[in-house]
């Protein structure tokens, strides 16, 4: 079975799909993956795999990295298949080595009282739609949460936020526009401890004048999270869009280095060939891939499943 929010949420909630509905699921995952699979598996497909070949091996490493798998999860993923010995089913041993690569399934923190979790990325991510179904799935598990629009540089976000708030059930907090983000925050937390809320979601900026800008605002405002709350925040989430490839995997690092990034919300899967960079943000970055967003429809924000990512990546 896929990963439940009652796994990511740590509730110990059970999972209450049917297996009709992780078929399902995992149907759309894998339409949703089909021009990654195909940019991976195509080359592969040409000729047979013979692991005695060095030709194989090295059509294998350019199929890799031609699916933005990156140059140091390439040269892993083929240094565990060499040494599997018998391979098998190139594709089903391929997926496997994958699935093994993104390591153990991660949690998303809600330890704290309250426990904040502060949501980074580039504008035009998806970052606004995904904390709204983050915050829906939150309420949907017993959480009563705070959206705090700490993005007070864009209208539009901020009225979406809203929307989204209202519909999850979850208070909003906003600032005035163009007014301090860290300020937003600290009201959030703020009004929090006041009405015993248990989670507070914060949106950030993703765009100011420059690069250096926008990490010294952005840790403003985690300063400002850290003073008002223990150990917050307990959850620094990056939402990067899977299309831009190998530019997702650098926006990784720079946020990770400036944020302290605890894991990605990767999305836009759903009309990428190039799925396979959750791959590199996770070896590469050491950074767990804890959401994946496959569509528009609240439905279409997943916990990641490590195992069905690589199935419909790479085996089908």
């Amino acid at each position: 079975m896929a990963r439940s929010w009652g796994e990511l949420l740590g509730d110990g909630r059970p999972d209450e799909e049917t297996a009709d509905q992780h078929a399902g699921l995992f149907s759309r995952l894998r339409d949703s993956l089909g021009r990654s699979r195909r940019a991976l598996t195509q080359e592969l497909a040409a000729a047979t795999f013979d692991p005695g070949e060095t030709a194989s091996w090295e059509r294998l490493e350019e199929a890799l990295i031609a699916g933005d798998v990156g140059v140091p999860a390439t040269a892993e993923l083929v240094r565990r298949l060499e040494a599997r010995g018998e391979l098998g089913d190139l594709n089903d041993a391929l997926a496997a080595e994958v699935a093994e690569l993104f390591g153990e399934p991660p949690r998303i923190d809600l330890a704290g009282e309250p426990s904040v979790v502060l949501v980074v990325g580039v504008n035009g991510t998806g970052k606004t739609t995904t904390i709204g179904k983050l915050a829906y799935r939150l309420r949907e598990h017993g959480h009563s949460v705070v959206v705090a629009a700490a993005d007070t540089f864009r209208a539009a976000a901020e009225e979406q936020l809203g929307i989204w708030a209202e519909r999850a059930g979850a208070e909003f907090v906003e600032g005035e526009r163009g007014g301090d983000p860290a300020a937003v925050a600290y009201d959030a937390i703020e009004r929090a401890r006041r009405d015993g809320r248990d989670v507070v979601v914060v949106d950030t900026a993703g765009r100011l004048h420059t690069q250096t800008n926008l990490m010294e605002e952005l840790a403003k405002v985690r300063r400002v999270i850290t003073s008002r709350a223990e150990g917050a925040p307990h959850e620094t989430l990056l939402v990067v869009d899977a299309t831009t490839g190998q530019n997702a995997v650098q926006q990784a690092r720079l946020f990770k280095d400036a944020v302290g990034v605890t894991g990605v919300a990767l999305t836009k899967l759903d009309g990428s060939a190039k799925g396979g960079v959750a791959i590199p943000i996770a070896y590469e970055l050491g950074l767990p891939v804890k959401l994946i967003g496959v569509g528009e429809t609240l439905d279409d924000l997943r916990p990641f499943d490590a195992r069905d990512f690589a199935r419909a990546l790479v085996a089908g």
